[in-house]
Protein backbone atom coordinates (compact mmCIF):
# COMPACT_ATOMS: atom_id res chain seq x y z
CA UNK A 1 0.00 0.00 0.00
CA UNK A 2 1.32 3.42 -0.97
CA UNK A 3 2.09 5.51 2.10
CA UNK A 4 0.94 9.03 2.84
CA UNK A 5 2.72 11.84 4.62
CA UNK A 6 0.39 11.37 7.59
CA UNK A 7 1.71 7.80 8.02
CA UNK A 8 5.07 9.18 9.18
CA UNK A 9 5.69 10.58 12.67
CA UNK A 10 8.30 13.21 11.76
CA UNK A 11 9.10 15.18 8.62
CA UNK A 12 12.43 16.55 7.43
CA UNK A 13 12.73 18.98 4.51
CA UNK A 14 15.49 18.26 1.98
CA UNK A 15 16.50 20.53 -0.88
CA UNK A 16 17.41 18.70 -4.06
CA UNK A 17 20.46 19.67 -6.09
CA UNK A 18 21.18 19.95 -9.80
CA UNK A 19 23.53 16.97 -9.52
CA UNK A 20 20.76 14.74 -8.12
CA UNK A 21 19.28 14.31 -11.61
CA UNK A 22 20.65 11.57 -13.83
CA UNK A 23 20.92 11.30 -17.62
CA UNK A 24 17.21 10.41 -17.82
CA UNK A 25 16.20 13.72 -16.22
CA UNK A 26 15.02 12.45 -12.86
CA UNK A 27 16.56 12.04 -9.43
CA UNK A 28 18.81 8.99 -9.55
CA UNK A 29 17.81 5.98 -7.44
CA UNK A 30 20.97 6.07 -5.32
CA UNK A 31 20.15 9.61 -4.20
CA UNK A 32 17.10 8.33 -2.33
CA UNK A 33 19.41 6.40 0.01
CA UNK A 34 21.19 9.67 0.75
CA UNK A 35 17.79 11.23 1.50
CA UNK A 36 17.08 8.40 3.98
CA UNK A 37 20.39 8.84 5.75
CA UNK A 38 20.08 12.63 5.81
CA UNK A 39 16.54 12.56 7.20
CA UNK A 40 17.21 10.10 10.01
CA UNK A 41 20.54 11.59 11.05
CA UNK A 42 19.13 15.14 10.93
CA UNK A 43 16.31 14.04 13.23
CA UNK A 44 18.73 12.27 15.62
CA UNK A 45 20.99 15.32 15.77
CA UNK A 46 18.05 17.69 16.35
CA UNK A 47 16.80 15.44 19.16
CA UNK A 48 20.24 15.63 20.77
CA UNK A 49 20.89 11.88 20.65
CA UNK A 50 23.63 11.92 18.00
CA UNK A 51 26.81 13.95 18.04
CA UNK A 52 28.53 12.83 14.84
CA UNK A 53 31.98 13.78 16.17
CA UNK A 54 31.75 12.65 19.80
CA UNK A 55 28.95 10.13 20.43
CA UNK A 56 30.34 7.00 22.04
CA UNK A 57 27.60 4.94 20.36
CA UNK A 58 27.01 5.17 16.58
CA UNK A 59 24.60 3.50 14.17
CA UNK A 60 25.94 1.43 11.29
CA UNK A 61 23.66 0.59 8.38
CA UNK A 62 23.38 -3.18 7.92
CA UNK A 63 20.35 -3.39 5.59
CA UNK A 64 18.54 -1.09 3.16
CA UNK A 65 15.71 -1.28 0.68
CA UNK A 66 13.58 1.05 -1.42
CA UNK A 67 10.48 0.90 -3.61
CA UNK A 68 10.00 3.61 -6.25
CA UNK A 69 6.51 4.68 -7.28
CA UNK A 70 7.05 7.74 -9.46
CA UNK A 71 10.05 9.82 -10.50
CA UNK A 72 11.02 13.16 -9.01
CA UNK A 73 13.29 15.70 -10.68
CA UNK A 74 15.34 18.68 -9.60
CA UNK A 75 14.35 21.40 -8.66
CA UNK A 76 11.63 19.81 -6.51
CA UNK A 77 12.01 20.09 -2.76
CA UNK A 78 11.29 16.87 -0.94
CA UNK A 79 9.94 15.99 2.44
CA UNK A 80 11.23 12.83 4.06
CA UNK A 81 8.78 11.28 6.46
CA UNK A 82 10.39 9.07 9.10
CA UNK A 83 9.17 6.54 11.61
CA UNK A 84 10.57 3.61 13.54
CA UNK A 85 9.09 0.19 12.75
CA UNK A 86 11.04 -1.84 15.31
CA UNK A 87 13.35 -1.21 18.24
CA UNK A 88 15.61 -4.07 19.29
CA UNK A 89 18.28 -4.35 21.95
CA UNK A 90 20.98 -2.81 19.75
CA UNK A 91 19.18 -2.22 16.44
CA UNK A 92 16.48 -0.03 14.94
CA UNK A 93 14.49 -0.38 11.73
CA UNK A 94 13.73 3.05 10.29
CA UNK A 95 11.15 3.56 7.56
CA UNK A 96 11.31 6.61 5.32
CA UNK A 97 8.88 7.99 2.75
CA UNK A 98 9.99 10.53 0.15
CA UNK A 99 7.40 13.10 -0.92
CA UNK A 100 7.89 15.62 -3.74
CA UNK A 101 6.72 19.22 -3.45
CA UNK A 102 3.22 19.42 -2.00
CA UNK A 103 2.41 15.74 -2.70
CA UNK A 104 0.98 13.74 0.19
CA UNK A 105 1.53 10.28 -1.31
CA UNK A 106 5.02 8.83 -1.42
CA UNK A 107 7.15 8.92 -4.55
CA UNK A 108 9.36 6.29 -2.88
CA UNK A 109 9.42 4.37 0.39
CA UNK A 110 12.29 2.57 1.96
CA UNK A 111 13.89 1.32 5.11
CA UNK A 112 17.23 0.83 6.71
CA UNK A 113 18.43 -0.89 9.82
CA UNK A 114 21.02 0.61 12.12
CA UNK A 115 22.95 -1.60 14.48
CA UNK A 116 24.32 0.58 17.25
CA UNK A 117 27.92 -0.07 18.15
CA UNK A 118 30.62 1.32 20.38
CA UNK A 119 32.60 3.88 18.40
CA UNK A 120 35.73 2.60 20.13
CA UNK A 121 35.33 -1.16 19.63
CA UNK A 122 32.86 -1.43 16.73
CA UNK A 123 30.94 -4.06 18.70
CA UNK A 124 27.14 -3.91 19.18
CA UNK A 125 25.92 -2.28 22.37
CA UNK A 126 22.47 -1.81 23.89
CA UNK A 127 20.73 1.38 22.80
CA UNK A 128 21.42 4.22 25.23
CA UNK A 129 18.33 5.13 27.28
CA UNK A 130 18.03 8.64 25.81
CA UNK A 131 18.22 7.26 22.26
CA UNK A 132 15.61 4.58 23.00
CA UNK A 133 13.29 7.22 24.51
CA UNK A 134 13.64 9.43 21.42
CA UNK A 135 13.01 6.49 19.07
CA UNK A 136 9.87 5.51 20.96
CA UNK A 137 8.35 8.90 20.11
CA UNK A 138 8.31 7.98 16.40
CA UNK A 139 7.51 4.29 16.77
CA UNK A 140 4.86 3.34 14.23
CA UNK A 141 1.57 2.03 15.51
CA UNK A 142 0.32 -1.29 14.08
CA UNK A 143 -1.97 0.62 11.70
CA UNK A 144 0.81 2.84 10.39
Amino acid sequence: MLGTLADYRQHVAITTRWSDNDAYGHINNVTYYSFFDTAVNTWLIRRGVLDIQNSSVIGLVVETGCRYFRPLAYPVDVTAGIRVARIGTSSVRYEVGIFGGEETTAAAEGHFIHVYVSRETGRPVPLPAELRAALETILATPSG
